[in-house]
Parts: C-alpha cells; sequence; structure tokens
C-alpha cells in the first residue's frame, strides 16, 4: 500500500493531481477520518486525502461562489459545472500547494490581475474552458506558469487578447478549439485564433489600422473646417467689396470746370 501510495505521488510530477482518488479497496466511510485534524470541508464536497495531500472535489454541487473553507493543503481542487459567475481577487491565495484548479463549466465573465494571486509558483494547470470570458487582461494570467485552458469561451479577438495569450502556456490538446466569438477582424468570427496566429495574423496591427482611420477622419474633418472657413472668408470678403463698389458708384459725381486757371496778376 506504501508502494502505491509512492508511486500516485510520484506521478504528480508529471501528471495532474486528478490522479489523487480514494482507493477503491478502503473507501472513506467518514468525512471526518479523510482529513488531516483540524481541516475542514466545504458543504457539498468531497476531501479525500493521501499521504498529507488533499484532493477537494465540488463539481455540480450547485455552487455559485468560491467556498471559503477549502484545506490549506489542497492540491487538486475541482469547482467545475457550478454556477460561479465573479472570482474574488485573492481567492485562491492561501493555497500555496494547489497543482490543478478546474474552473471549467461555470458562468465565470471576467478575471483581474488579483483573481489568481498566489498561485504563480505551483500551479500546473488551470482550466478556464467552457465560461463566459469574453475579455482577458494582459496581467490576468502572464504570471502563472501552468497550462491553460480556454475553449469554449465567447472570446473577442483583439490586440489585448492576443498579447495575454503570448504570455500563457496553452494546454496543447485544447488550444485548437479556442476560436474568435467576435473579433475586430470580421473575416475571424467563428475562426480557431491559435491557428490564425501561428499563420501570421495581427490583431494588434487591425487595431493600429483602425486607429490611423479614425485619426485621418479626424484630420479630414479639421481640414474640411478650414477650406469651408476660407471659402467663407473670401466669398464675404468679395460681397463686402461689391458693395462698396456699387456704393461707390451711387455717389453723385462732381462736374470738372473746363475754364482755364487765370494767372494771379
Amino acid at each position: 500500500m506504501a508502494g502505491l501510495a509512492q508511486g500516485r505521488m510520484a506521478l504528480l510530477g508529471r501528471q495532474s493531481p486528478s490522479s489523487l482518488q480514494v482507493s477503491k479497496g478502503g473507501p472513506c466511510l467518514l468525512l471526518l477520518f479523510c482529513l488531516p485534524l483540524g481541516a475542514t470541508c466545504p458543504q457539498g464536497c468531497q476531501c479525500p486525502e493521501h499521504a498529507g495531500a488533499v484532493a477537494v472535489h465540488c463539481s455540480a454541487s450547485g455552487l455559485q461562489e468560491v467556498p471559503k473553507d477549502i484545506p490549506t493543503n489542497t492540491v487538486l481542487l475541482k469547482l467545475d459545472s457550478n454556477q460561479i459567475a465573479r472570482i474574488p481577487d485573492g481567492a485562491f491565495q492561501h493555497l500555496s500547494q494547489l497543482k490543478e484548479l478546474d474552473l471549467s463549466g461555470n458562468a465565470i465573465e471576467s478575471i483581474g490581475p488579483a483573481t489568481f494571486a498566489g498561485l504563480a509558483g505551483g500551479l500546473r494547470l488551470l482550466d478556464l474552458s467552457n465560461n463566459r470570458i469574453r475579455r482577458i487582461p494582459k496581467d490576468a494570467l502572464g504570471k502563472l506558469s501552468a497550462q491553460v485552458r480556454l475553449s469554449h469561451n465567447p472570446l473577442h479577438c483583439e490586440c489585448a487578447l492576443q498579447e495575454a495569450l503570448w504570455a500563457l502556456r496553452l494546454d496543447p490538446d485544447s488550444a485548437d478549439a479556442i476560436a474568435c466569438h467576435t473579433s475586430v477582424r470580421e473575416e475571424f468570427v467563428g475562426k480557431p485564433l491559435i491557428q490564425a496566429l501561428d499563420a501570421g495574423i495581427s490583431f494588434c496591427n487591425a487595431h493600429h489600422r483602425t486607429t490611423d482611420v479614425a485619426m485621418l477622419v479626424t484630420m479630414f474633418g479639421w481640414f474640411a473646417m478650414v477650406i469651408a472657413y476660407v471659402v467663407y472668408y473670401v466669398r464675404q470678403n468679395q460681397e463686402d467689396a461689391r458693395r462698396h463698389l456699387e456704393y461707390l458708384k451711387s455717389l453723385p459725381s462732381t462736374p470738372i470746370s473746363k475754364d482755364p486757371i487765370s494767372p494771379a496778376p
């Protein structure tokens, strides 16, 4: 039995800690005896323990938020198939031993720079697939060394997303399922994002082109205003000159005397 436990722990160096399962020959009859003294298990979850490492299974438990009483020695945390829509900043920062975090199949709409604070060093797999994430800030996941799953999210393909993906280690088995739900370049809507990036497509260039077009339109608008003002000014001066000339023509002319000027005596 000790050899089996050691073999499973050795696999953690290469495989996900989801291999932590309760032995079929000796399932925990009472949760109290499955956990180390003083540890707790979130309500509705199962927390089997092996060699001091806890795997917390909260899959399909109807959770609407991340549990607050997760054991600190958790190495595997499965929160998939729930209704979690928001993850508070630092929700996992006390889980320094966490190796795998599964948040797939929830209703998560956004992630921030501090969402996964405290997990940068040890986390090996982060599953965010099948959520409602549209945008990923550049610094939200960049500090993680874990493989990340982002497939089946309604992602908006833009320069910020491209820069965020450059800093990530995407899970190769699910990377091809990352697609553009919307895009700054309409021709890539519904297309695999990674294939587009591998082909040399840059959404940042599209962003720059959009900015350049906006600047050109603005400059053209100002130029048109200047031309319109100059035309108005010239026409106004012409009208004033015409009126002045008509006024001069309307003045009575003074007769010129034809008698020569007599010389002085």
